[in-house]
């Protein structure tokens, strides 16, 4: 499907980001993600995929769901995402005045494991419906790199209720090494890894919580009396929580309460120094050594602000030396649209990966 030769007529562009915690659709001109000036920005510039800053003259139209997409037999469902994103995509077409868009990015939560019906389907329903020529399926934490620092080469720290690290070398910009490619470093879920995420903290808190209670090394009083306060009384805990299906969601709905408590528990403060150092060494395992590199921390978690950022920024420091840490520009709806607005342009760098980031 794929077409090699840049839409001149195409003005806007289509991302899609389907998540964990919902669907959006957005749709944007091209010139406002895109062009050469994404592959070196000027110093400080805020926006991922071009010079333009933050508050673009043209911001996208965007639609959203907070009901995920189905998941079934064959991964994410192909004909229950398109059902809700078609109607959608077409409305804010219209409002854009875009007769078709130049290029498409659907990112996508378990693209990579889950994606067989979207990659079968997708983009073939996609032409037929509005008339895509130019496609490109991509993991979320993809699309939150892009949305982040754009292609730009580093490495971004997606926290929310997990914990992911991709560092990235696109194409171009390897600085004579030859050396381009994707790097990731956890996103292994709550059992197994997502050190420092969400799920992380809050159990790390409720543990202590249960210490304190049992009279136990290590507990918190503060931390106990924030999981009564929460959740009840604290024998009580093990049966809320144990039959629940979402239950790295409720560990993670703990986090902010560890954070709230760490400037006066040294055991909340504790927990979070410990998670700051798993995110720093989750950064440092997927960082490229270039002189350019950056590191750009995105997602729900880091709006705990000091109480994290501050122990993380110092971990940053002391593991990857003279590497900035950037703001992170936008969200993964933005890195959906800043890929689409550089396929549409044909500028598209980010390297290929048949897991990660696929044209078709």
């Amino acid at each position: 499907m794929a077409d090699t030769v840049p839409d001149a007529a195409a003005t806007h562009v289509l991302g899609i980001d389907s998540g964990g915690s919902g669907v959006r659709v957005g749709v944007a001109r091209v010139d406002a993600y895109g062009g050469s000036a994404a592959q070196n920005p000027p110093t400080g510039s805020p926006s991922p995929m071009s010079s333009t800053p933050l508050g673009r003259p043209s911001p996208p139209l965007t639609w959203s769901s907070s009901t995920p997409a189905v998941v079934g037999a064959r991964g994410i469902d192909a004909e229950d995402l398109l059902a809700r994103v078609l109607p959608a995509a077409r409305e804010l077409l219209r409002e854009a005045g875009a007769r078709r868009p130049g290029a498409v990015c659907v990112g996508a939560a378990g693209m990579a494991t889950l994606g067989d019906d979207l990659r079968a389907r997708l983009p073939d329903a996609l032409a037929d419906a509005l008339g895509v020529r130019r496609l490109a399926l991509a993991a979320d934490a993809v699309t939150a790199y892009a949305g982040a620092l754009g292609q730009r080469p580093g490495a971004v720290v997606a926290a929310g209720t997990g914990l992911i690290a991709l560092g990235a070398v696109p194409e171009g910009v390897a600085e004579g090494s030859g050396a381009t490619g994707w790097r990731r470093a956890d996103g292994w879920g709550h059992l197994l890894g997502d050190c420092g995420g969400g799920a992380w903290i809050g159990r790390a808190g409720l543990e202590a919580a249960m210490r304190a209670y049992d009279g136990r090394d290590g507990g918190s009083k503060p931390l106990l009396a924030r999981l009564e306060a929460v959740f009840g009384p604290a024998t009580g805990l093990p049966g809320k929580l144990y039959p629940r299906p979402d239950r790295p969601a409720v560990l993670a709905s703990f986090a902010p309460e560890v954070g709230r408590c760490a400037a006066e528990d040294p055991v909340a403060e504790t927990i979070l120094r410990t998670a700051a150092r798993h995110v720093a060494e989750a950064a440092e395992a997927v960082c490229p050594r270039l002189g350019s590199s950056e590191v750009a921390l995105t997602g729900g978690l880091f709006r705990m602000g000091a109480p994290l950022l501050t122990p993380v920024r110092e971990e940053l420091a002391a593991r990857l030396p003279g590497v900035r840490v950037a703001e992170a520009a936008g969200d993964p709806l933005d890195g959906a649209l800043c890929v689409a607005a550089a396929l549409a342009a044909d500028e598209l760098r980010l390297p290929p990966d048949p897991a990660l980031l696929s044209v078709v």
